[in-house]
């Protein structure tokens, strides 16, 4: 092994383990729940990023930007109505799959999908809040997406 050839094996091992330990993640789950699994992780991560600059906002880490918000709330306004369609997949039988998904999503969805359209309506009075350019609604219309992010977190997913 030459100088040059030893952070390429390197890359290539790391590689290898990194796919290894994501296949032993899904070790018993079928190729669609794989599939609606990381799906389903990867548009909640994208609401938290998107909400994550309001927050900033609101808890003062960022000068209020009323541009900023109205991006942020256009984005949860898209992304919010897919999160019951993300969850159509039961999944909760599916074992060695780490998820933090309670089982009772699928045994109470109309409650989860009412949930759902709570938070829609509360990202509908963020975005409202967000066109005024007014920072004092920002904070009411912020508390009420996470009031709605925390009624269905409480009831349908496990402690971090």
């Amino acid at each position: 092994m030459t100088p040059r050839t030893q952070p390429l094996l390197i890359t290539l091992a790391v590689a290898t383990l990194g796919a290894l330990a994501a296949s032993a993640a899904f070790a018993d789950a079928s190729p669609a729940e794989q599939k609606a699994i990381e799906a389903r992780q990867n548009l909640l991560k994208d609401v938290d990023k998107a909400f994550k600059p309001i927050g900033d906002m609101v808890k003062k880490k960022v000068p209020y930007d009323a541009a900023m918000v109205q991006d942020s709330a256009t984005k949860l306004a898209a992304l919010a109505p897919k999160i019951p369609d993300a969850f159509s997949l039961d999944t909760h039988k599916a074992t060695g799959i780490k998820t933090k998904a309670r089982e009772n999503i699928w045994t109470s969805m109309p409650d989860f999908k009412a949930k759902a359209d709570g938070l829609v309506k509360a990202i509908d009075g963020l975005a409202a809040a967000g066109k005024t350019g007014d920072e004092k609604a920002l904070r009411p219309a912020f508390a009420a997406v996470g009031k709605a992010c925390s009624s269905c977190h409480d009831s349908y997913k496990d402690a971090d």
